[in-house]
């Protein structure tokens, strides 16, 4: 089977990561799709910390498809979410299966800073989805998954998700200056944000 890895702080989940999800399953034809909240990102500070079951929540409301599998492995895991555990783990839930990990321009850019980045790179295919179409940008990722190839056998693949980018951080400057954003998330994770008060 192919199984995808789509990992984040998801704080909110909204429809830039739904659709782009969709993508990662269509294009590379994935049985099973994994979407993992972070307990603690190693590569970002999250300015509003909201409790990860929170957000473990809002992602098994947006995420609502039978292929999509919401997975508590690194909130049962806690401190920093590194990739390269979690994919570990989950050889050992699934040896015989194909692993897939999603990542944006910014982390494919970034790749060869995260911690263990070769072993990630010898335990599954790296799937970038990139939107930009800025020469600059483009010939910098051919540079790096040339890289990547070349010095460390690197699987990568290149999906184009037809999306428009859309940050959690921004929707929540919009949450907290009282904006609506019904456009933005589903109507689900927008009511339970409403009745938990989060964000404002």
């Amino acid at each position: 089977m192919k199984i995808g890895i789509y990992g984040g702080t998801f704080s909110p989940p909204h429809n830039g990561h739904i659709r782009a999800a969709w993508e990662f399953i269509r294009e590379i034809g994935l049985d099973t799709l994994l979407v993992i909240p972070a307990a603690i990102p190693p590569h970002k500070v999250e300015e509003e910390k909201i409790d990860p079951l929170l957000r473990f929540e809002m992602c098994r409301l947006a995420f609502d498809d039978e292929k999509c599998v919401i997975s508590d492995i690194e909130l049962k895991r806690g401190g920093k979410s590194y990739t390269v555990l979690t994919i570990e783990e989950l050889k050992q839930m699934y040896p015989d299966d194909e692993l897939f990990l999603l990542c944006g321009t910014d982390m494919i850019l970034t790749f060869d800073s995260w911690y263990r980045f070769q072993d990630i790179f010898s335990m599954c295919t790296v799937v970038y989805v990139r939107r930009e179409d800025d020469p600059d940008t483009k010939e910098q990722i051919k540079g790096k998954i040339e890289i990547y190839t070349e010095q460390f056998g690197a699987k990568i693949r290149h999906i184009s998700p037809r999306t428009t980018e859309l940050s959690s951080s921004d929707i929540r400057t919009l949450i907290k200056q009282g904006e609506d954003i019904s456009e933005l998330v589903p109507p689900q994770v927008k009511r339970f944000i409403c009745e938990r008060g989060l964000y404002v």
